[in-house]
């Protein structure tokens, strides 16, 4: 791995996109849906990390032309959000890192086109606002994300999470991982592909139900939303739920987000149905994820 170890920066070296870091230390199990490919610590504090974004995406697409799909950038801010912890702030392995809140902003003036083969990308990081237990153990942390390409900021993501190991899981969630993988409602009629903007049937999140917009995988086991087993609905799966749920409110007309908040208030599961209110104004929309009549999560997207 090519991150250095512990607290010393390393400013000797240029940073690497020859290799992607360790696929568990993001939390992935395809190497494919690995991002990051080095890290080091700033001398003035806070990190420098290094992406690499693929022209070609399975899932997130370009998007009708030579821009990567923003969702891109905030999967590389999960895979950061679980990467330092991890290796520099003591974190167990067997961690559960749980997004609490996120936002995205991108500059369409600056954000780079699609290479021929891969975009390398720049992220500074600055210095997280880190959470410990009467432990000491990291329980959470926050941090601010500037993207840059060629040496041009063209992105600032940042955002929350909980830090929680396997006992302290355990508690929260109780018997909700007996519900993988998630079971196919009945009778929900889904949205073709092309209608979202999407590249096949099996990324389609949502579905009509009774009357709504409802939260249902068409493929439980999608090779980048499912990498892994989960007990929960992710965060990225709402995000780009709540994307998709914006195209059939706006009828087509917001596809691209450039902006984007969302707080997650608590768990979304996979039952009962959650239903993905969004109320499109001029260019924006806001949404909402209800489930058992409670708020899982909120926010706004904005778009040019």
């Amino acid at each position: 791995m090519s991150a250095s170890a512990g607290g010393i920066p390393q400013r000797s070296r240029p940073l690497s996109w020859s290799r992607t870091v360790a696929r568990e230390m993001v939390h992935r199990t395809s190497p494919a849906e690995v991002l990051l490919t080095d890290m080091r610590r700033r001398a003035g504090g806070g990190f420098e990390a290094a992406a690499s974004w693929p022209r070609s995406h399975a899932t997130f697409p370009r998007d009708g032309g030579s821009l990567h799909s923003p969702l891109i950038l905030a999967e590389t801010l999960r895979q950061l959000g679980i990467y330092i912890p991890l290796r520099y702030f003591g974190a167990p392995a067997t961690a559960r890192m749980i997004i609490t809140d996120l936002f995205f902003e991108i500059d369409p003036d600056e954000e780079p086109e699609a290479c021929s083969g891969a975009t390398d990308i720049t992220c500074t990081v600055e210095e997280p606002r880190v959470r410990r237990d009467a432990r000491g153990a990291v329980a959470g942390l926050r941090m601010t994300v500037d993207f840059l390409a060629g040496g041009t900021v063209f992105a600032r993501a940042g955002g929350g999470m909980r830090v929680l190991d396997e006992r302290r899981y355990a508690e929260v969630r109780g018997a909700a991982g007996a519900l993988w993988p998630p079971v196919a409602v009945a009778g929900m009629a889904r949205p073709t592909a092309s209608e979202l903007a999407v590249p096949s049937r099996h990324d389609v999140l949502i579905g009509h139900h009774a009357g709504a917009v409802v939260l249902g995988p068409a493929d439980p086991r999608h090779p980048y939303f499912f990498d892994h087993p989960s007990d929960h609905v992710p965060g990225m799966v709402l995000l780009e739920a709540v994307r998709q749920a914006t195209v059939v409110a706006s009828q087509g007309t917001l596809l691209r987000p450039h902006t984007g908040r969302m707080t997650a208030a608590r768990f979304t599961e996979f039952a009962p149905l959650a239903h993905v209110v969004c109320v499109p104004h001029h260019r924006t929309c806001v949404f909402g994820v209800v489930q058992g009549g409670a708020r899982t999560a909120f926010g706004v997207l904005g778009y040019r």
